[in-house]
């Protein structure tokens, strides 16, 4: 059970991160499913409330560490129903349709989805949501030396695969 000073502290962590976090999940799942997953993030987050730091910028990094993780269990779970989908109507593997998405961001996202999953979220953490690489390493878990790493071979890629002369930031 938390205590009262607790869950103050996660509410001010929570109402300062909370746009951050749902612009943070929407760029990856869309805005429908954004808030559902936000609001996901909340519950794990209030369960888990003795683990949040006390310093402001510490719990911002800690509430979106939550919500990547959340992230990451409704992808397997997306990915269990649509195996469990084509098992149903008995395709393949290789008979997916995909939608392009309608704005004119098509060509990046598309490219950015072909990366390994590993450098596209670098990509997003560094380039969409404006993490330092520090940070972005804080949050995957991994040392800030392998976030470098993955960011240039990452934008590399994307150079190749979008033709693009110019370095991306």
């Amino acid at each position: 059970m938390s205590s009262r000073a607790d869950d103050a502290a996660l509410i001010g962590a929570f109402e300062a991160s909370a746009p951050d976090l749902l612009a943070y999940l929407a760029r990856r799942v869309g805005a429908d499913d954004a808030g559902d997953l936000l609001g996901e993030t909340m519950v794990v987050a209030w369960r888990r409330v003795r683990h949040l730091p006390d310093d402001p910028e510490r719990a911002r990094m800690w509430l979106f560490g939550v919500a990547r993780k959340t992230l990451l269990n409704h992808a397997r779970g997306e990915r269990r129903r649509r195996a469990l989908h084509e098992r149903v109507r008995g395709e393949g593997e290789g008979s997916r349709l995909q939608a392009p998405p309608a704005d004119g961001g098509a060509e990046i996202r598309d490219a950015i989805a072909r990366l390994d999953p590993d450098l596209a979220e670098v990509i997003r953490l560094v380039h969409w949501d404006g993490f330092s690489l520090t940070d972005a390493a804080a949050l995957l878990g991994v040392p800030a030396s392998t976030v470098r790493g993955r960011n240039q071979r990452a934008k590399a890629l994307l150079r190749a695969a979008l033709s693009v002369e110019a370095p991306l930031a």
